[in-house]
Protein backbone atom coordinates (compact mmCIF):
# COMPACT_ATOMS: atom_id res chain seq x y z
CA UNK A 1 0.00 0.00 0.00
CA UNK A 2 0.99 3.24 -1.03
CA UNK A 3 -0.05 7.19 -0.35
CA UNK A 4 1.37 10.62 -0.44
CA UNK A 5 1.82 12.61 2.56
CA UNK A 6 2.55 15.82 3.75
CA UNK A 7 5.63 16.30 6.33
CA UNK A 8 5.82 19.51 8.54
CA UNK A 9 9.30 20.53 8.68
CA UNK A 10 11.20 22.18 11.85
CA UNK A 11 10.47 25.63 10.05
CA UNK A 12 6.72 24.87 9.42
CA UNK A 13 7.65 23.79 5.46
CA UNK A 14 5.83 21.44 4.40
CA UNK A 15 7.20 18.85 2.22
CA UNK A 16 5.19 16.06 0.12
CA UNK A 17 6.46 12.21 1.00
CA UNK A 18 5.74 9.10 -0.99
CA UNK A 19 5.02 6.53 1.91
CA UNK A 20 4.95 2.53 1.16
CA UNK A 21 3.57 0.33 3.54
CA UNK A 22 4.36 -3.33 4.35
CA UNK A 23 1.59 -5.69 4.50
CA UNK A 24 2.08 -6.49 7.94
CA UNK A 25 3.37 -4.95 11.15
CA UNK A 26 7.13 -3.34 10.06
CA UNK A 27 9.99 -4.20 11.51
CA UNK A 28 11.48 -0.81 10.79
CA UNK A 29 11.39 2.36 9.33
CA UNK A 30 13.60 3.39 5.85
CA UNK A 31 13.69 6.89 4.67
CA UNK A 32 14.40 6.60 0.73
CA UNK A 33 16.08 9.83 -0.80
CA UNK A 34 15.68 10.75 -4.65
CA UNK A 35 18.25 11.53 -7.43
CA UNK A 36 18.44 14.47 -9.07
CA UNK A 37 15.27 13.01 -11.11
CA UNK A 38 12.51 13.67 -7.98
CA UNK A 39 10.63 11.02 -6.58
CA UNK A 40 9.73 9.41 -9.85
CA UNK A 41 8.21 6.22 -10.96
CA UNK A 42 11.75 4.68 -10.06
CA UNK A 43 11.94 5.70 -6.70
CA UNK A 44 8.44 4.73 -5.63
CA UNK A 45 9.01 1.30 -7.45
CA UNK A 46 12.21 1.44 -5.10
CA UNK A 47 10.20 2.67 -2.22
CA UNK A 48 7.38 -0.34 -2.74
CA UNK A 49 10.28 -3.07 -3.06
CA UNK A 50 11.49 -1.81 0.56
CA UNK A 51 7.86 -2.35 1.66
CA UNK A 52 7.80 -5.72 0.35
CA UNK A 53 10.64 -6.54 2.73
CA UNK A 54 8.60 -5.66 5.73
CA UNK A 55 10.04 -1.52 5.84
CA UNK A 56 8.00 1.31 6.59
CA UNK A 57 9.79 3.86 4.10
CA UNK A 58 9.11 7.36 3.51
CA UNK A 59 10.65 8.90 0.17
CA UNK A 60 10.63 13.35 0.58
CA UNK A 61 10.03 15.28 -2.46
CA UNK A 62 13.39 17.02 -1.77
CA UNK A 63 13.29 19.37 -4.76
CA UNK A 64 9.85 20.53 -3.24
CA UNK A 65 11.40 23.80 -1.55
CA UNK A 66 12.77 25.07 -4.76
CA UNK A 67 10.09 23.42 -7.58
CA UNK A 68 7.05 21.39 -6.50
CA UNK A 69 5.83 18.21 -8.58
CA UNK A 70 9.25 17.11 -10.72
CA UNK A 71 8.93 13.88 -11.51
CA UNK A 72 11.84 13.64 -14.49
CA UNK A 73 13.38 11.02 -17.05
CA UNK A 74 16.44 10.22 -18.22
CA UNK A 75 17.03 12.39 -21.19
CA UNK A 76 20.06 14.67 -20.64
CA UNK A 77 17.40 17.37 -21.17
CA UNK A 78 16.51 15.61 -17.61
CA UNK A 79 19.42 15.61 -16.46
CA UNK A 80 20.60 19.13 -16.91
CA UNK A 81 16.84 19.93 -15.60
CA UNK A 82 17.44 18.20 -12.14
CA UNK A 83 20.85 19.20 -11.72
CA UNK A 84 19.42 22.83 -11.90
CA UNK A 85 16.90 22.05 -8.86
CA UNK A 86 19.52 20.04 -7.33
CA UNK A 87 21.97 23.54 -7.51
CA UNK A 88 19.42 25.55 -5.95
CA UNK A 89 18.23 23.32 -3.53
CA UNK A 90 21.91 23.18 -2.07
CA UNK A 91 22.30 26.97 -2.35
CA UNK A 92 19.47 27.51 0.25
CA UNK A 93 20.68 28.94 4.16
CA UNK A 94 21.09 26.26 5.96
CA UNK A 95 19.78 24.03 7.29
CA UNK A 96 17.33 23.98 4.11
CA UNK A 97 16.20 21.00 2.75
CA UNK A 98 17.84 19.17 5.76
CA UNK A 99 14.59 19.74 7.74
CA UNK A 100 12.72 17.72 5.96
CA UNK A 101 15.05 14.60 6.29
CA UNK A 102 14.84 15.17 10.22
CA UNK A 103 10.74 15.28 9.32
CA UNK A 104 10.75 12.34 7.31
CA UNK A 105 13.33 10.38 9.84
CA UNK A 106 10.60 11.30 12.55
CA UNK A 107 7.78 10.09 10.29
CA UNK A 108 9.64 6.94 9.84
CA UNK A 109 10.00 6.54 13.03
CA UNK A 110 6.35 4.69 13.43
CA UNK A 111 8.03 1.55 11.88
CA UNK A 112 10.51 1.45 14.56
CA UNK A 113 14.26 2.04 14.00
CA UNK A 114 15.20 4.19 11.17
CA UNK A 115 17.70 3.90 8.18
CA UNK A 116 18.59 5.99 5.24
CA UNK A 117 18.68 4.92 1.93
CA UNK A 118 19.45 7.29 -0.88
CA UNK A 119 20.82 7.57 -4.92
CA UNK A 120 23.55 9.89 -6.95
CA UNK A 121 22.34 13.34 -4.93
CA UNK A 122 20.39 11.14 -2.28
CA UNK A 123 23.27 9.32 -1.95
CA UNK A 124 25.49 13.00 -0.66
CA UNK A 125 22.05 13.88 1.60
CA UNK A 126 22.28 9.85 2.79
CA UNK A 127 25.94 10.96 4.33
CA UNK A 128 25.25 14.38 5.34
CA UNK A 129 21.96 12.98 7.19
CA UNK A 130 24.22 9.81 8.97
CA UNK A 131 26.66 12.86 10.09
CA UNK A 132 24.47 15.35 11.28
CA UNK A 133 20.82 14.32 11.68
CA UNK A 134 19.19 12.67 15.23
CA UNK A 135 17.02 9.50 14.75
CA UNK A 136 19.02 7.04 12.71
CA UNK A 137 20.24 3.61 13.27
CA UNK A 138 22.03 3.15 9.96
CA UNK A 139 22.59 4.79 6.43
CA UNK A 140 23.57 3.30 2.75
CA UNK A 141 24.34 6.32 0.47
CA UNK A 142 24.60 4.77 -2.96
CA UNK A 143 27.19 6.79 -5.25
CA UNK A 144 26.87 9.62 -3.48
CA UNK A 145 28.17 12.39 -5.48
CA UNK A 146 30.58 14.97 -3.55
CA UNK A 147 31.04 12.80 -0.52
CA UNK A 148 34.18 12.01 -1.06
CA UNK A 149 35.60 15.52 -1.94
CA UNK A 150 35.69 18.39 -0.06
CA UNK A 151 34.07 19.06 3.07
CA UNK A 152 31.54 16.57 2.85
CA UNK A 153 34.21 13.45 3.14
CA UNK A 154 35.34 14.79 6.44
CA UNK A 155 32.37 14.38 8.12
CA UNK A 156 32.00 12.14 10.96
CA UNK A 157 29.27 9.58 10.67
CA UNK A 158 27.18 9.19 14.14
CA UNK A 159 25.82 5.69 12.67
CA UNK A 160 27.09 2.63 10.68
CA UNK A 161 27.73 3.29 6.94
CA UNK A 162 27.57 1.01 4.07
CA UNK A 163 28.83 3.10 0.70
CA UNK A 164 28.03 1.68 -2.02
CA UNK A 165 29.72 2.60 -5.47
CA UNK A 166 31.09 1.78 -9.35
CA UNK A 167 34.26 1.70 -10.41
CA UNK A 168 33.64 3.46 -14.45
CA UNK A 169 31.47 6.09 -12.47
CA UNK A 170 33.12 9.59 -13.99
CA UNK A 171 31.15 11.64 -11.70
CA UNK A 172 33.22 10.10 -8.11
CA UNK A 173 37.01 9.36 -9.45
CA UNK A 174 38.20 5.93 -7.57
CA UNK A 175 40.83 7.27 -6.37
CA UNK A 176 38.73 9.39 -4.29
CA UNK A 177 36.84 6.65 -2.94
CA UNK A 178 40.12 5.09 -2.08
CA UNK A 179 40.52 8.12 -0.14
CA UNK A 180 37.01 8.07 1.78
CA UNK A 181 38.15 4.49 2.30
CA UNK A 182 41.38 5.35 4.53
CA UNK A 183 39.62 8.12 6.19
CA UNK A 184 36.39 6.80 7.38
CA UNK A 185 37.80 3.25 8.64
CA UNK A 186 34.52 2.88 10.18
CA UNK A 187 32.33 2.96 7.15
CA UNK A 188 32.32 -0.15 4.90
CA UNK A 189 32.66 0.91 1.47
CA UNK A 190 31.82 -1.57 -1.36
CA UNK A 191 32.60 -0.77 -4.89
CA UNK A 192 31.20 -2.45 -7.78
CA UNK A 193 32.53 -3.08 -11.88
CA UNK A 194 29.53 -0.47 -12.54
CA UNK A 195 29.02 3.10 -13.67
CA UNK A 196 27.15 6.01 -12.36
CA UNK A 197 23.25 5.38 -11.40
CA UNK A 198 23.73 0.85 -11.37
CA UNK A 199 21.11 0.45 -9.13
CA UNK A 200 18.15 2.58 -11.86
CA UNK A 201 16.78 -0.07 -14.09
CA UNK A 202 15.28 2.57 -16.26
CA UNK A 203 18.88 4.15 -16.99
CA UNK A 204 21.39 3.30 -19.71
CA UNK A 205 23.83 2.37 -16.77
CA UNK A 206 21.92 -0.06 -15.60
CA UNK A 207 23.58 -2.95 -14.08
CA UNK A 208 21.84 -5.57 -12.83
CA UNK A 209 24.04 -7.94 -10.77
CA UNK A 210 25.80 -4.51 -9.23
CA UNK A 211 22.03 -3.34 -8.45
CA UNK A 212 21.26 -7.25 -6.93
CA UNK A 213 24.30 -7.48 -4.93
CA UNK A 214 24.14 -3.65 -3.77
CA UNK A 215 20.44 -4.29 -2.68
CA UNK A 216 21.58 -7.96 -0.81
CA UNK A 217 23.97 -6.15 1.35
CA UNK A 218 22.16 -3.27 1.58
CA UNK A 219 19.21 -5.51 3.07
CA UNK A 220 21.38 -7.54 5.03
CA UNK A 221 22.41 -4.29 6.70
CA UNK A 222 19.57 -2.59 7.58
CA UNK A 223 18.22 -6.53 9.24
CA UNK A 224 21.05 -5.87 11.53
CA UNK A 225 20.93 -2.63 12.84
CA UNK A 226 17.32 -2.08 12.32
Amino acid sequence: MSHVIELTAADGFACPSYVAQPAGNPKGGIVLLQEIFGVNSHIRSVADGYAAEGYLVVAPATFHRVKPGVELGYTEADMNEGFGYKTAVEALPAPGVMQDIQAAIEEAAQGGKVGIVGYCWGGLLTWRSACTLSGLSAAVPYYGGGMTAGADAALKPQVPVLAHFGDQDHWIPLDTVEAFRKAQLGVEVQVYAANHGFNCDQRGSYNEAAAQLARQRTLAFFARHL
